[in-house]
């Protein structure tokens, strides 16, 4: 019997480039769990989230950070967010199930999704090259979160801070992603 332990590692660990005054990073030990708000039980809900990070639930198209100032709460749709927090191990969603009591379903996204953060004063100018929504920061502000595509791919991008962005996209076109993003970097340094 061969004498080896696998271990789970995101697919783009390790991940960090410069172009310019661009930096564009992979997040280390992301953890995203999604939360599906019940039929019925969209108050409860509410209310185990406010308690659980000290934030009520943003509005759909907005992100909060919790109290922890670790943990974010990204809103996708009228009954979905996503919580993403630093975690280097694989119980995300037991983690925050068990802070919500019951009160919403929890799916663990982590290994579904891909991050890469791109930051910088030219950030902004990248991105434009390769993301059909208006990023000025009049029309998309700090925390704003959209779906999108950029390329091909299916993305989420959210405005974290005033020249910084976080991406996800599908962890199975990871690094073709990664290669779009770079390539939009390098050709706007």
């Amino acid at each position: 019997m061969p004498d080896f332990t696998l271990t789970a590692a995101p697919p783009l660990a390790g991940y960090e480039r410069s172009f310019g005054d661009i930096r564009l990073s992979a997040p280390k030990d992301l953890a995203i769990v999604s939360i599906a708000l019940p039929l019925g039980g969209e108050d409860a809900a509410k209310k185990a989230i406010k308690t659980a990070f000290g934030i009520p639930l943003p509005e759909v198209g907005l992100s909060d950070v919790a109290k922890d100032k670790a943990t974010a709460i990204m809103r996708l749709g009228a009954d979905q967010a996503f919580v993403l927090f630093p975690r280097a191990t694989p119980d995300a969603e037991p983690h925050i199930a068990s802070k919500l009591k019951g009160a919403a379903y929890t799916t663990d996204q982590t290994d579904a999704w891909c991050a890469l953060e791109i930051s910088g004063p030219g950030a902004r100018r990248a991105l434009e090259r390769i993301c059909p929504i208006d990023l000025h920061p009049d029309a998309f502000k700090v925390n704003a979160i959209a779906r999108t595509i950029m390329e091909h791919m299916g993305a989420i991008v959210a405005r974290t801070g005033d020249e910084t962005y976080l991406l996800l996209s599908a962890s199975s076109s990871a690094k073709s992603f990664a290669h779009a993003v770079e390539v939009s970097a390098k050709n706007v340094s």
